[in-house]
């Protein structure tokens, strides 16, 4: 961080894309009401993997804006900052994982796709491990 600057300026704007993407995951909620409601057929998996996607997308976001400012706030730096990262691509990783799995018509088992919520998980641990331990040690 330069001069006066509160947050540095990568922080910012990360930050401002991530915002950016709330009022796709507020679309997502209309999807999701449409599906409870039966205007969207789904099957019970279906229905299930989308409730999960939509509330991780949206608690996830949260957590990943609240880590990355904390993270530059304490002036965390190297590994730590880097790794930190990782839980907003969790908030990619894992509501794709459960979204993708289940988007074939009749779903009954998740496909393949399922790994990339178990990447988001991994991604996910390592993010806040990396951004508590920075934190402490800050």
């Amino acid at each position: 961080m330069a001069g006066t600057e509160l947050i540095a300026t990568g922080t910012a704007r990360t930050i401002g894309i991530v915002l950016l993407t709330v009022p796709f995951i507020a679309y997502g909620g209309t999807f999701l009401l449409r599906v409870v409601q039966g205007g969207f057929p789904a099957t019970r998996l279906q229905k299930a993997f989308f409730r999960a996607g939509h509330a991780h997308a949206g608690v996830l976001v949260t957590l990943g804006i609240l880590v990355r400012l904390a993270v530059d706030l304490a002036g965390v730096t190297g590994l730590a900052a880097t790794l930190a990262s990782g839980v907003l691509w969790a908030a990619v990783l894992v509501p794709a994982g459960f979204f993708l799995s289940v988007a074939s018509r009749d779903a009954e088992r998740p496909s393949g796709l399922i790994a990339l919520l178990w990447l988001g998980v991994a991604a996910l641990v390592a993010g806040v491990v990396a951004a508590g331990v920075g934190l402490l040690t800050a």
